[in-house]
C-alpha cells in the first residue's frame, strides 16, 4: 500500500450499513437516521457538496454514532438529492477516489473525518493485466446475459475504462456480490489484486445466476401446469352443472335472494345486483372474486331494516339516571326533555348533543344510560388520536385491505339503524396529509345530509337521519367552528366535595366492594375518611381518582383479610386513612397569617377544574422597568399591560407618584412558574396587586377575584365561574369578586358554596380596590 498522500480533507464521515460506492460510479443511496442526515446536511452546505462513505463492520447503533468501520472509503460528491421525508433522504452520488481516515474529530453538528487521497498500486498496463480484465469482461458479459440486465451502454463504459482498476470498481458496483465482499474491493488499492479477485467471485456469480435461471424454468413449467389444472377443474364445473350437481350457483342464488329480501331502495338494489353479476362471472379462486364476496357480505350484515323500539317512558329513564348518577341535574334534564319530544313526536330527528367537561364527571357513563332510557342499543366510537379522513369514511374497495370507516362499522356492530353511537373524544382529533377527519364528520352529523350516507367502502347511501349521536369533549377549543355548530353543546361542571362525597357512598364504594370480593360488614369506610381522600389526597373535577383511591383501600383490606384466620371488621377513619393510602398528597389549602402587600388572590380555570391562582409584585427604585414571570401566555402579559395602563392614567385617583414608571422597578410574579398560564382573567387580579405594592396598602387574605380588565378599568366578564367559586371555597376565601356580567352566572353556582361564600359584583376596578385593599392601616 502507497502513503497516503500528503493534502489532507476535513470532511463529514457517513457510514452506509448496506450499500458500497465505489469511485466513478454514480449510485442511489438511502440515508436514515438523525445523525446521518446532520451529516449530510454539513455535507450539502459545503461548497463542493462532498461527503466521505464508508462502509461499516458491524451493525449501525440506535444512536446513529460512528461505529467499526473499514479503513478505505470513497470521497464522493452529492449529486441530486432525489426523495426527502422527514426522516430519511434519497441521494444521487457520484464516487470521487478513494480515501483513507487519517483523524477522527466530533464536529458541531456530526462526525468529521481528516481524509487523505488514496493512490492505487500494480502494474496495470502489462499482458497479464490486459489479460485478467479481457476475462473479467467475459464473464462480466455472461453475467448480464443470464440475469437479462442488457445494458449495452454499462459494456461500452468497461471497454472505456482507463485501466483495470476503474475496471475493477465498474463491475464491483454493477454485481450482486455481498456486502463484506464490495467493502473488501474497496479497501484493496492494488488493481490488478482487485480485478482478479473480482473475476474470480465473479465466476461464482455466474454459477449461483445460472441456478436460479434453471428455478425460474421449472418455476413457469409448474405454473403452465397449473394453468391446464385450472382449466379441466372449469371444464368439471361445467359438466356438474350439465349433470344438475351442486355448484357455486347455490351460494349465488342464496345472495340474490337475501338481497332481494331486504326490499332495498331502487338504486342500492341494482348497485348490489350488478355486483353479485360481477362476482358470477369471475373465475374459481380469483382475487377479483374475493373482494366482491367480500363486500357483499360486508354491506348484506347492516341493519338495513332492524330497529329497536323506544321506551319513551320520563318516569322509568328518570329513575334510571338518578340511580346511575348523582347530581347533573342540568344534563338529566335535558335528556328527559328529549325522551319527552319521543313520546309526542316518534318521527322528529334525534338531536346531536355534546357533552363538554373534565375527565371522570360522568360524560361517557351518561352516554350508556341513554341509551338504557331510550331501550336503543349503543355503539362507541373513540376518535381520540384519529387523524386519516379515511377513518371516518371508510376507504375504497379497490385498495388491498379495505373496510368501511368506523361510522358504518359501528352501526354494523350495534345490530341497528337506530342505536345511539357515542363519539367519545371528539376534541382530540387530528388532521395532516391524508385528510381531515372532523370535515368528514359534517356530513355525518348533519341532519339533512346523513339521511343518504355514503361510505367510500359501500359506494351505497345508508340512513343515519334515525342514529342518535352523543358526543364527549374536555374542552371546545380544539373542534372545528363548522362541527361545534352541528351539535348541541351541554356542560358538565365539576364536582363539589359533597357531591364527591354522595357518589362516594352511594356508588363508588358499594362497586368497589363488590369488584374485591368484601362484604360491606368487614370493610367501613367513614365519612371522614372520604373527606380526607377528597381533600388530601385527589385535586380533580371528578371522581376517577377518588375511585382509585377507594380501590387502593379495598387491595389493602383484601391483604389483611385474607391473611387473618379470624378477620375482623376493618374501619378506615380519616386518623388511620395514611396505613392505606400512604402520606397527605396535597395539604389542606389554609390562608395566611395576616394581610400582605403586594400578595393578591386570584382564580383561575383549567381542564380539570378551578384553582387559586396568587399574583406577588414587588416595586424596587430603578428606571421603569416591568418584568412578568411565571411562564405566563401572551394574552395574560398583555392584561397585565392593560392594567399598568389602567394605573398610570388614574394616580391621582390611586393616590400613586406621576412617575412611578420613570422612578420604580415593578417584578410581577405568578408562583408555580413551571406550570404555563394564560388567559385573561387575571387582569383585576394584577391590578389590585400593583395597586397594593406601589401604595404600601395591603390586601385582605379572604377576598380572592376574578375578571378581565380593559385599559378604562372596566371589569369584563369571564367563564368558568363554577369550578372558580369552587376553589374559593376550597381554599378557605370568604368573599369573590366577579364581573357585574357574570352575576346571571350564578345561579348555576352549588347552593353550598353560595351558602358559605360572599359575593361582589364589579362594573370598574375601583369596587375590586375598596372590597380588597384594606386601607384601615
Amino acid at each position: 500500500m502507497n502513503k497516503a498522500s500528503v493534502v489532507e480533507l476535513k470532511l463529514p464521515i457517513l457510514a452506509l450499513p448496506d450499500t458500497v460506492v465505489f469511485p466513478k460510479q454514480n449510485v442511489i443511496v438511502d440515508i436514515a437516521g438523525k445523525a446521518a442526515m446532520l451529516a449530510v446536511q454539513t455535507g450539502m452546505g459545503s461548497c463542493d457538496q462532498t461527503l466521505f462513505l464508508v462502509a461499516q463492520k458491524g451493525p449501525s447503533s440506535e444512536s446513529g454514532e460512528i461505529g467499526d468501520v473499514y479503513p478505505i472509503g470513497t470521497v464522493a460528491k452529492v449529486q441530486q438529492v432525489l426523495l426527502a421525508y422527514e426522516d430519511r433522504l434519497r441521494l444521487q452520488v457520484h464516487g470521487l477516489y478513494r480515501g483513507q481516515v487519517t483523524e477522527l474529530q466530533n464536529g458541531s453538528l456530526c462526525t468529521m473525518a481528516m481524509v487523505a487521497r488514496a493512490e492505487e498500486t500494480g502494474r496495470q498496463d502489462d499482458m497479464a493485466a490486459r489479460a485478467m480484465r479481457r476475462v473479467a469482461a467475459n464473464r462480466f458479459k455472461k453475467y448480464l446475459n443470464i440475469t437479462e440486465r442488457l445494458e449495452p451502454n454499462l459494456l461500452r463504459r468497461l471497454q472505456a475504462a482507463a485501466d483495470c482498476g476503474e475496471a475493477a470498481d465498474i463491475i464491483a458496483q454493477e454485481t450482486d456480490f455481498n456486502y463484506a465482499d464490495k467493502a473488501d474491493a474497496l479497501c484493496e488499492l492494488d488493481a490488478r489484486d482487485r480485478l482478479e479477485t473480482i473475476a474470480s467471485k465473479l465466476d461464482l456469480e455466474l454459477q449461483i445466476a445460472q441456478m436460479e435461471t434453471d428455478i425460474r424454468d421449472k418455476t413457469l413449467m409448474r405454473m403452465d401446469q397449473n394453468q391446464k389444472s385450472y382449466y379441466i377443474r372449469e371444464k368439471m364445473q361445467v359438466m356438474r352443472g350439465e349433470l344438475g350437481e351442486e355448484d357455486d350457483e347455490d351460494e349465488f342464488d342464496a345472495y340474490e335472494a337475501e338481497i332481494r329480501g331486504l326490499k332495498l331502495e331502487e338504486e342500492t338494489e341494482k348497485k348490489l345486483l350488478k355486483e353479485l353479476s360481477r362476482l358470477r362471472r369471475q373465475p374459481f379462486g380469483s382475487q377479483e372474486g374475493a373482494v366482491i364476496r367480500n363486500y357483499l357480505d360486508t354491506v348484506l350484515e347492516l341493519p338495513w331494516n332492524q330497529t329497536t323500539k323506544d321506551r319513551a317512558d320520563v318516569e322509568a329513564a328518570r329513575k334510571i339516571l338518578d340511580k346511575d348518577h348523582f347530581g347533573l341535574e342540568k344534563v338529566k334534564e335535558r335528556i328527559l326533555e328529549t325522551i319527552a319530544v319521543r313520546k309526542l313526536a316518534p318521527d322528529m330527528p334525534p338531536q346531536i348533543i355534546c357533552l363538554v367537561g373534565p375527565p371522570g364527571v360522568g360524560k361517557t357513563s351518561v352516554a350508556y344510560s341513554v341509551a338504557r332510557c331510550l331501550n336503543r342499543k349503543l355503539a362507541r366510537i373513540s376518535l381520540g388520536g384519529v387523524h386519516d379522513e379515511a377513518d371516518i369514511r371508510g376507504h375504497r374497495k379497490t385498495y388491498v385491505g379495505a373496510m368501511p370507516g368506523r361510522i358504518m362499522a359501528a352501526v354494523s356492530q350495534a345490530g341497528s339503524c337506530n342505536p345511539i353511537l357515542l363519539l367519545d373524544e371528539i376534541d382530540k382529533m387530528g388532521a395532516d396529509y391524508r385528510g381531515d377527519p372532523s370535515a368528514a364528520l359534517l356530513e355525518v352529523l348533519d341532519g339533512e345530509q346523513n339521511k343518504t350516507y355514503r361510505d367510500h367502502y359501500l359506494e351505497i347511501p345508508f340512513d343515519l337521519s334515525k342514529v342518535m349521536f352523543i358526543a364527549t369533549a374536555n374542552t371546545l377549543d380544539t373542534v372545528p367552528r363548522p362541527l361545534l355548530d352541528r351539535m348541541e353543546i351541554i356542560e358538565l361542571g365539576s364536582y363539589t366535595d359533597e357531591e364527591k362525597l354522595m357518589i362516594a357512598k352511594d356508588h363508588l364504594v358499594g362497586k368497589q366492594l363488590r369488584k374485591h370480593g368484601i362484604k360491606r360488614s368487614l370493610l367501613r369506610i367513614t365519612d371522614e375518611a372520604l373527606r380526607e381522600i377528597i381533600t388530601c389526597y385527589t385535586r380533580e373535577s371528578g371522581v376517577r381518582n377518588l375511585e382509585r383511591s377507594i380501590e387502593e383501600i379495598c387491595r389493602k383490606a383484601a391483604m389483611q383479610l385474607a391473611d387473618a384466620e379470624d378477620p375482623k371488621r376493618i374501619t378506615v377513619t380519616g386518623k388511620n386513612i395514611p396505613d392505606f393510602l400512604g402520606v397527605r398528597k396535597f395539604q389542606p389549602e389554609k390562608l395566611g397569617d395576616t394581610d400582605e402587600v403586594g400578595l393578591v388572590t386570584g382564580l383561575a380555570w383549567t381542564s380539570v377544574g378551578g384553582e387559586t391562582l396568587e399574583v406577588e409584585v414587588n416595586v424596587m427604585d430603578g428606571s421603569g422597568k416591568l418584568e412578568l414571570t411565571g411562564n405566563l401566555g401572551d394574552v395574560m402579559k398583555e392584561s397585565a399591560h392593560a392594567a399598568m395602563s389602567y394605573i398610570r392614567s388614574h394616580t391621582d385617583t390611586l393616590g400613586i407618584d406621576r412617575d412611578f414608571y420613570k422612578t420604580k422597578d415593578i417584578h410581577v410574579h405568578f408562583p408555580e412558574g413551571a406550570v404555563p398560564k394564560d388567559g385573561p382573567s387575571a387582569g383585576v387580579t394584577v391590578c389590585t396587586a400593583l395597586v397594593s405594592a406601589l401604595t404600601a396598602t395591603p390586601v385582605r387574605r379572604d377576598v380572592a377575584m376574578t375578571g378581565e380588565i380593559s385599559i378604562r378599568g372596566r371589569v369584563l366578564p369571564i367563564g368558568g365561574l363554577k369550578e372558580k367559586t369552587m376553589a374559593a371555597l376550597r381554599h378557605g376565601i370568604s368573599t369573590v369578586v366577579i364581573p357585574k356580567a357574570n352575576e346571571k352566572d350564578l345561579e348555576e353556582i352549588d347552593q353550598t358554596v353560595r351558602k358559605h361564600l360572599q359575593f361582589v359584583t364589579a362594573e370598574t376596578v375601583d369596587t375590586v380596590l375598596h372590597t380588597a385593599l384594606d386601607r384601615s392601616l
